[in-house]
């Protein structure tokens, strides 16, 4: 799985026609067929996708049946029927027919999360350089975002905008690194779930999640410690655990209680229906994971 650089590809940068600008709003056919040439090689074939000893049947219906009632769809291609439906090539036929974009960033972001997640195992395919597909195939996904100036790139598990990157690595990264630890997996689907409702504009949702995986990280550090709380007790209730188990600095109470606050109340409500803009709710996302950042690495230096 490399990206050659073949003559027509050479000519075209010596006459100045790859583009230097990134656009958001189109996925060309031919980055289209490229990415489905690396679903043939990370998440399986025609072939190994009849072989029933294989899991890549389950994982191509996983992909198609979440993004089916995400869209509230009963069939992705209106063709299939339920006694013959192949999955594989469902998703091919929509992903190649699709208008909107959104959605096949929802595509892309869904099949390559599944390579990231569940093909990393000799069992998947039967082959023993496993994680090296899986790495391969979303280094040449970012490869070809890049060569064909789309600006989106698949890291940690989420697609992200590359003039957005900054923060992402900066913020975001940091925050999925702490969550990456077992005990953290609730406040991890939760705060990569917040990621995915901001990319759609989905605000009310997006900081829901976000409070969600905010109070799922202080949860999980209590069970982790010992600390008792009660299963449904809100942001302030744990704030003021982790301050009595000095987790939380005294000084910082007026900081982590203004998020919660924020988080709390995030989305306005009246009788007049009010637009919160995008930069708000980053805004919000970002002193999330900043402050997950914070408990998770306070919750570190307990055990040193």
């Amino acid at each position: 799985m490399t990206t050659s650089n073949l003559f027509s590809k050479k000519q075209k940068k010596l006459r100045g026609d790859s583009p230097d600008v990134y656009t958001y709003d189109n996925i060309p056919n031919a980055l289209r067929v490229q990415i489905i040439h690396l679903w043939d090689d990370a998440l399986g074939t025609r072939s190994e996708y009849d072989n029933i000893l294989l899991p890549v049947q389950k994982v191509y219906r996983l992909i198609v049946g979440t993004l089916c009632r995400e869209y509230g769809m009963f069939t992705l291609a209106s063709s299939f029927r339920d006694e013959s439906r192949d999955f594989r090539y469902e998703l091919q036929a929509f992903f190649l027919g699709e208008t909107d974009t959104e959605k096949l960033i929802d595509v892309i972001e869904s099949s390559f999360r599944a390579i990231d997640r569940m093909t990393r195992k000799y069992s998947y395919k039967e082959t023993k350089n496993f994680d090296e597909i899986a790495d391969e195939a979303i280094k040449e996904l970012n490869k070809r975002f890049k060569e064909h100036a789309i600006g989106y790139k698949f890291e940690d598990g989420i697609i992200t905008r590359i003039d957005s990157e900054l923060i992402h690595s900066e913020v975001v990264k940091p925050a999925l690194r702490v969550l990456s630890d077992n005990h953290f997996k609730e406040a991890q689907k939760e705060f990569i779930t917040a990621h995915d409702h901001y990319q759609k504009e989905n605000h009310k949702e997006a900081l829901n999640e976000s409070l969600k995986a905010f109070e799922s990280t202080m949860k999980a550090i209590c069970n982790k410690n010992g600390w008792e709380h009660d299963s449904k007790a809100t942001s302030k209730d744990l704030i003021k655990i982790c301050l009595d188990k000095t987790l939380i600095p005294l000084f910082w109470q007026p900081q982590i209680h203004a998020l919660a606050s924020m988080l709390e109340n995030g989305m306005p409500t009246g009788t007049a229906y009010i637009i919160v803009p995008d930069h708000v709710v980053a805004y919000v996302l970002h002193m999330t994971a900043s402050a997950i950042v914070f408990l998770g690495e306070s919750d570190k230096a307990i055990d040193t």
